[in-house]
């Protein structure tokens, strides 16, 4: 049976797939209905577990949108001001309990050596770019805060996913997620995966009617690209190799399968 067969070259994927970058900065012009339900169609095209599709979407615009990040704003300023106070700060922050998280704590914990590097180079060449020294606190927490304006993005989506697939609704949802983000960037918009936003579940379930049996994964910004020097950044991008994992020698494998 004959397969269809994208009008596009293989030439012509790869490099559209290779022109998509986060976006950090959005122009304020809301999306239109109708462009963000086809990029929602699109995201739904991806493989899915017994095609069970176990992820949900909140999408925050307009009011509830601005309540959200009034709230997330306002939980940040009160840990990002508790903490440069030291015992006293943190004493203040255990006290009131308020900004701590609601969910996905370890999104505040170190990365794993493992994954460190990576993730140091990310940080020296974002701030690099921003012109933020790696010493000014206040401005690193400044643009840290910005995650809770969503960058100004018009529109957050909120990824949730299904408790009883584990990390299968949550693999799910990264394929739907991929997919949304080509979809937005072939229509013109700019997204941004937020891990930093997960953390406070309690806040949009309040303006949102959601299930006990989802947990909150993450969010995304999604509007129009601005012009600012923020979303000039092109963060590094490993080799396959670097992926791979190292194939064990022919003397590794005959020693092994001496010992069985």
């Amino acid at each position: 049976m004959a397969t269809s067969k994208s009008s596009l070259t293989g030439e012509e994927i790869s490099t559209f797939l290779a022109s998509r970058r986060s976006t950090r900065d959005f122009l304020p012009d809301p999306i239109p209905e109708a462009l963000l339900n086809q990029i929602l169609t699109d995201a739904l095209t991806a493989p899915s577990w017994s095609n069970t599709r176990p992820f949900k979407v909140a999408v925050a615009s307009g009011a509830q949108r601005d309540r959200i990040s009034a709230e997330f704003l306002a939980r940040w300023d009160f840990l990002s001001k508790n903490l440069k106070r030291g015992w006293k700060g943190k004493a203040t922050i255990a006290l009131k309990r308020y900004g701590l998280p609601t969910s996905n704590r370890l999104v505040s914990k170190a990365y794993h050596e493992d994954l460190k590097p990576a993730s140091m180079r990310l940080g020296a060449e974002l701030f690099g770019t921003l012109g933020i020294a790696r010493d000014d606190r206040k401005a690193r927490d400044a643009w840290w805060g910005t995650n809770y304006n969503f960058y100004g993005a018009p529109t957050e989506l909120f990824i949730y996913v299904h408790k009883s697939l584990d990390i299968f609704a949550a693999s799910d949802a990264g394929l739907m997620m991929e997919n949304l983000a080509l979809s937005a960037h072939a229509h013109g918009l700019g997204v941004c995966m937020q891990g930093a936003v997960s953390i406070w579940d309690d806040v949009v379930r309040k303006e949102f009617e959601i299930s006990k049996n989802y947990r909150l994964l993450c969010g995304i910004a999604i509007g129009y690209p601005s012009a600012k020097k923020d979303n000039t950044f092109k963060a590094h991008r490993i080799s396959p190799e670097e992926m791979l994992f190292a194939p064990k020698s022919s003397d590794t494998l005959g020693r092994s399968a001496t010992n069985d």
